[in-house]
């Protein structure tokens, strides 16, 4: 018997691989003295929303979302899978050991995820769409049956960010084997820094830009206080608030797998595969939030901690020095904790770390 524990586990027109489609809440600022102005829209396949607090001679909201729109839609030109003529589609039809000239926006978004691929002791990796959609999380939709050890193995060798090669010198990217690319669990990181940029050389001083559930923070929000976030409890049948956080002047990510996922025959499957074994993690870490100044970064790292695991992603997050916070279930209970680095953004002392 099959169960999801998302109806349809990735929305059209772009691939979330491994990335937890996971609900950040914005918590209301009640007395508000600067009236905010309020954008949103669709892109990559989910949602974006941007809050501005704006000052003198600040562009019309009309402006704003227009340039808004355009600064995603150049991402998603890039970074989609979808399309055919992208800049992602294109680099993955080439045969390999041929030299392919990038953009500077997709070298810098494939420099930083093989760093955090190399970081990550291998539990990040651009390559994986293979593996993704083999467990039933890509284009085609849910499987009936888990596949084979055999045809596991077989897929794992279209795997692995060793294949690539980077030539900063020359912006150019060369496969050594006929893998492919995916950006989705770095893209929307991506995308909400670029929007911040714009707002940035628009003079927007005061924003909240978030895309996916994904966001970077500046300045003080309408009552002149850091933004108030809040970290959902990671429970698929309840949307209750787990901690509450106060940023601004950061980016934020939070990867987790209680919302994606199926079962069959009483076995749990979650989207969050492993690259370097093939099969879906299977641990009791279920939810990764990460704080740090670019969106980017904290959507990769995001990703690859919940594939690590509690013991494993804590040791890596102190090795780094990166702003985490860590929800695990123990049977019916959530266990949180963070590490020293996260405890500046924290609304209330008295968590585990």
């Amino acid at each position: 018997m099959i169960s999801a524990g998302n109806a349809r586990s990735h929305p059209p027109g772009w691939l979330f691989s491994i990335t937890g489609l996971v609900v950040l809440c914005v918590l209301a600022a009640c007395g508000q003295r600067d009236e905010p102005v309020q954008l949103s829209g669709l892109t990559m396949g989910t949602s974006w929303h941007v809050t501005i607090i704006p000052g003198p001679g600040a562009p019309s909201a009309q402006s704003l979302q227009a340039g808004i729109e355009e600064v995603l839609e150049n991402v998603n030109r890039a970074m989609s899978t979808y399309r055919e003529d992208s800049e992602i589609s294109r680099f993955n039809a080439l045969e390999p050991d041929r030299w392919f000239p990038v953009s500077p926006d997709f070298y810098t978004i494939l420099s930083a995820a093989m760093a955090i691929g190399w970081q990550s002791r291998g539990a990040y990796d651009v390559t994986v769409g293979p593996l993704v959609d083999l467990w039933g999380f890509g284009p085609d939709g849910p499987i009936g049956v888990p596949p084979s050890d055999d045809t596991v193995t077989d897929v794992l060798e279209r795997v692995g960010q060793d294949h690539l090669r980077l030539d900063g010198d020359g912006q150019r990217v060369l496969k050594r084997s006929p893998v492919e690319i995916d950006f989705s669990s770095i893209a929307k990181g991506y995308g909400v820094d670029s929007v911040a940029q714009w707002l940035s050389s628009q003079g927007i001083e005061r924003y909240l830009v978030e895309v996916g559930g994904e966001m970077r923070l500046a300045g003080l929000n309408g009552r002149g206080e850091p933004w108030r976030i809040a970290i959902e409890r990671p429970d698929s049948a309840d949307r209750a608030v787990e901690q509450a956080i106060r940023l601004t002047d950061v980016g934020m990510a939070t990867s987790g797998d209680y919302r994606n996922f199926f079962e069959i025959d009483g076995q749990r499957y979650s989207h969050s595969i492993d690259p370097r074994r093939g099969y879906p993690v299977a641990h009791d870490l279920v939810s990764v939030t990460v704080v740090h100044p670019s969106a980017m970064i904290a959507d990769g790292w995001a990703t690859a901690l919940v594939v690590l695991g509690y013991e494993e992603a804590k040791a890596v997050a102190l090795e780094q020095g990166l702003a985490v916070y860590f929800i695990r279930r123990q049977g019916e209970e959530f266990i949180d904790n963070h590490t020293p680095a996260f405890e500046p953004y924290l609304e209330s002392a008295g968590t585990e770390h």
